[in-house]
């Protein structure tokens, strides 16, 4: 058996399926990032980001709308060529020239601190153009068998040597750990799972509206949070990445779980369940283990704590994006508290 097939065979393949129905009582913040390349793989992409809020009375039924953001953007190597949001925001245009993974994130708070400040949807997507925007590309492997040596070809077309590349990658998560399959060649050949759509035949309202991408090849960074208040704060959320397939219906690279709660008067993070659902390699799983550093924790402080309890290869990109995300999770309570005044 070829490494690549005992890489397929060992990554978890377990998805979960639909989003839950919505809660009676809660909030849900979905967020989606589609991508497509209208002009072809060397032309730029076209990024469509929805994200919105949507409160659900205690007794069930139709949800009312607390917030709603998108963007729209073309992108080339990473790069932001033209964005625009709706909403429209005056300063947006200004992120032109900034590369996702190239200090985004910083230009976007420095611009534009209050869209963090006040948590808002467009705040969290523009975040996510960095993680959407460098998995993008997978998308390819699914419609082309030789997309693993095309990429390698365009690599060494631009004097980068794909050996020291995958060297670079060593220690960035813990995916990428020495010794990793993910490093190998034969690493490349990722896990795809067959999944189902996201949204609930039972709960119809339950997301904003998709882009759809049937028949052409498009790229899905898909969120959801939920959350609720009891006795203590509850947090159930999901995240993941799949792309269309040239046979129909879509596949996912990445998909997690999570379930936590946190303490209603300090905020802090009481417990956390951390499932990984789909994962490209055997090794990406372990990451979920360290999940409970996190613990203690307050919720409004959990970008900086992320990025500081899981450096390199005690986490993953993904789950820390994931982790990252509940930091809105006060903002979000005090809307719903808000609708139910």
């Amino acid at each position: 058996m070829a490494d690549g097939e005992r890489t397929a065979m060992s990554a978890p393949r377990n998805p979960i399926g639909p989003a839950p129905p919505r809660r009676g009582g809660s909030i849900r913040r979905t967020t989606t990032i589609e991508t497509t390349w209208p002009d072809g793989r060397s032309g730029m992409l076209t990024m469509v980001g929805r994200a919105r809020d949507a409160v659900t009375p205690v007794g069930g039924g139709a949800p009312r709308i607390a917030a709603h953001d998108e963007f729209r953007a073309r992108l080339r190597d990473r790069t932001i060529a033209e964005i625009e949001a709706t909403p429209a925001r005056p300063k947006i245009g200004q992120l032109v020239g900034a590369r996702g993974g190239g200090h985004l994130r910083i230009r976007l708070d420095e611009l534009m601190p209050e869209e963090r400040a006040n948590a808002t949807p467009l705040h969290l997507i523009i975040d996510d153009v960095s993680g959407a925007s460098l998995v993008a590309g997978w998308a390819w492997s699914q419609w082309s068998d030789e997309w693993g040596q095309d990429r390698e070809a365009a690599m060494a077309a631009q004097g980068m040597d794909p050996a020291s590349m995958r060297k670079r990658m060593e220690g960035v998560c813990h995916g990428f750990a020495p010794g990793s399959s993910a490093l190998s060649r034969q690493g490349m050949s990722t896990n795809a799972v067959p999944v189902v759509d996201l949204r609930n035949p039972d709960d119809p309202e339950g997301w904003h509206a998709f882009t759809q991408q049937d028949g052409a090849i498009g790229m899905r960074r898909a969120r959801r949070i939920d959350v609720w208040k009891d006795d203590l704060i509850r947090i159930d959320a999901g995240f993941q990445d799949s792309a269309t397939h040239p046979d129909g219906g879509r596949v996912a690279i990445h998909e997690y779980h999570l379930a936590a709660t946190a303490d209603p008067v300090s905020r802090k993070m009481l417990s956390i369940e951390v499932q990984p659902r789909v994962l490209p390699f055997p090794e990406c799983p372990g990451a979920s283990a360290s999940a409970h550093r996190i613990l203690g924790a307050d919720l409004a402080d959990l970008r900086a704590e992320v990025l500081k309890t899981f450096p390199g290869t005690l986490g993953c990109t993904h789950l820390n994006d994931m982790l990252r995300a509940l930091a809105e999770v006060p903002a979000l309570l005090a809307r719903l508290e808000t609708a139910r005044a």
